[in-house]
């Protein structure tokens, strides 16, 4: 049997994203993605056996790569709201540099495609942010709700600010995300 090639499976990955960036994660089809992607559909059903095979694999890329952005500077070790305030702005950094990712695990995690062991897969990657936010409920720094509820609201609010100025045409400035944060952490601080 061949190895799989890397390449190939990165041209599937990106022609995926571009699918589901045009189209949505439903419009999206394998013939497609395999024309976008120059390869025989026969081709992509030999390194994915189904679209939802598909989604969890790129969906497991997307989220462990921008987790290593998210959390790229940040320690456990410093206090809470810099350390907030860090993985903040690297979430939205990776948002406006990665967009096309950001619409795809938006559309995803809303989505029937992911499996449950894709999902947890996903949330422990996340872990260092819910350790953070149980240090920050601790410590009295933000309210005591349920650290989903407060991180719907921050990652809500970045998403939306994001995917607002990329379909205006805008460019998202530093004081643009000063901003931001300061709105989201006024939102969530006791």
């Amino acid at each position: 049997m061949k190895p799989r090639d890397e390449q190939k499976i990165q041209q599937i990955y990106a022609a995926t994203l571009k699918g589901v960036q045009e189209r949505g994660l439903a419009g999206v089809t394998m013939s497609e993605i395999a024309r976008e992607a120059g390869i025989a559909t026969g081709t992509l059903y030999i390194y994915f056996t189904s679209k939802e095979e598909l989604i969890n694999a790129l969906y497991s890329e997307c989220r462990k790569s921008s987790a290593g952005v998210f959390f790229r500077g940040y320690s456990e070790q410093e206090p809470f709201k810099p350390g907030f305030r860090k993985i903040y702005f690297n979430i939205v950094r990776h948002r406006v540099e990665h967009f096309g990712e950001a619409i795809f695990m938006e559309q995803c995690y809303h989505s029937p495609f992911l499996s449950e062991a894709t999902r947890e897969e996903s949330r422990k990657i996340m872990d260092p942010l819910y350790s953070l936010m149980e240090r920050g409920k601790r410590e009295q720094l933000v309210k005591d709700l349920d650290i989903k509820l407060l991180l719907l609201y921050m990652v809500g609010t970045i998403n939306e600010v994001v995917k607002q100025y990329h379909y205006n045409g805008k460019k998202i400035t530093r004081q643009t995300t000063e901003s931001i944060f300061k709105l989201c952490w006024d939102g969530i601080k006791v």
